[in-house]
């Protein structure tokens, strides 16, 4: 596996940094979850459960170990200096300056491991007046502009259902700097910080969006851009039968066959209609949409090229069949709760490819063995 011999202090919890280390982990970084005694990561609590855990703990957590240390405690400290001499990556989510009041900062780690790449996950960054603020996922979308856009067009911003700040903004940047640095390292032989800002990476997300703004003070609005409601061609529809059917046919042959299989080829020629007239074919359209249930529908676009799909539930979405062909769905063997589903592993390598390998520790699980004097 091709992070086979890169070993990972996360101090993390909860979703951004978890998910950043789950998918170091899946590709073979040996991962220590270093968590407080008696409570651990916060998500260990979470409901549902599956044992003494939740379902998202060990979902976010499989392939890792857990070492129990008290990182305010004198032993702690020497025992976390000792383990951060041997590794290659500290990850932590604390707001800025956590660490170098406990003693654990970069400096002081690079002191001891002039190699080790560290990796700090925050809400709005190491600088700048908000630094030291907390905040949420639905915080940074807001500050970033995101949320603003979010929703119908005389409606209030909408809350997505996934943490587009902590995952994509968050997790996915500090994974991709991580290996970065790791690439780099083998140049230099030296480590370096990483430092990954929610906020920062969601307004790295507004490329459709954000360059228009920027280059000619064209300001968008909710529900009236081009993907994000406002156009009939990009859009959810109901059927007949309360359920939903998008329609993303954005390029004119994809629209020409959409309006064929509805039966409005005078719909043809207005994919790029004034809004004015878009609010008219969307209501049209949905009146056409309503005259047949969503199965109805999927059968007549069946074999055309139109990009319509269901809106899928979850129940749905876990049979699919193009989610079983991408093994997105995995059905992994856990030694006390027997077979459990789990998310599978998004990047597909043709030569390493990631496995789920390990179920997620119990808390401290690890201690003795990974502790410095027990290490062989």
């Amino acid at each position: 596996m091709p992070l086979k011999s890169v070993r990972v202090l996360d101090l993390s919890r909860l979703l951004p940094g978890p998910y950043c280390t789950m998918l170091l982990a899946d590709f073979g970084a040996e991962v220590i979850k270093v968590e407080e005694p008696s409570k651990g990561d916060y998500a260990r609590a979470y409901e549902p459960k599956l044992d003494d855990d939740s379902a998202m703990f060990h979902s976010l957590n499989r392939n890792k170990k857990s070492v129990c240390l008290d990182l305010k405690s004198p032993e702690g400290k020497h025992e976390f200096l000792k383990m951060a001499e041997e590794a290659d990556v500290v990850v932590e989510s604390f707001r800025p300056g956590v660490m170098e009041r406990l003693g654990l900062g970069y400096e002081t780690l690079k002191s001891v491991n002039p190699r080790l790449i560290y990796c700090a996950v925050t809400g709005y960054g190491q600088t700048g007046p908000y630094a030291d603020k907390p905040g949420h996922d639905i915080n940074y979308l807001s500050f970033a502009g995101l949320l603003n856009l979010m929703g119908e067009k005389d409606g209030k911003p909408v809350v997505p259902a996934a943490q587009i700040a902590d995952i994509g903004g968050g997790a996915l940047p500090a994974a991709v700097g991580i290996l970065l640095a790791l690439l780099e390292r083998e140049k230099s032989g030296k480590g370096q910080f990483v430092d990954v800002s929610m906020m920062d990476g969601v307004i790295s997300w507004l490329q459709t969006l954000l360059p228009d703004y920027l280059s000619a003070n064209t300001v968008p609005k909710r529900g009236e851009e081009m993907l994000n409601g406002g156009r009939a061609c990009y859009a959810v529809y109901e059927t007949k039968d309360e359920r939903f059917i998008a329609v993303g046919a954005l390029e004119p042959k994809f629209w020409k066959n959409f309006c064929e299989v509805i039966g409005r080829r005078d719909f043809i020629p207005l994919l790029e209609a004034p809004l004015h007239e878009q609010y008219r074919l969307k209501y049209e359209i949905q009146v056409i949409m309503s005259e047949k249930t969503l199965a109805e529908w999927l059968e007549l676009f069946s074999d055309v090229e139109a990009c319509v799909s269901p809106v899928l539930t979850f129940e749905e979405m876990i049979e699919h069949p193009q989610v079983a062909a991408r093994e997105m769905i995995r059905t992994v063997n856990h030694a006390v709760l027997g077979s459990v589903k789990q998310i599978g592993i998004p990047i597909k390598l043709s030569e390493t490819p990631g496995e789920i390998y390990s179920q997620a520790p119990k808390l401290g699980e690890h201690t003795h063995e990974l502790k410095a004097g027990n290490r062989t």
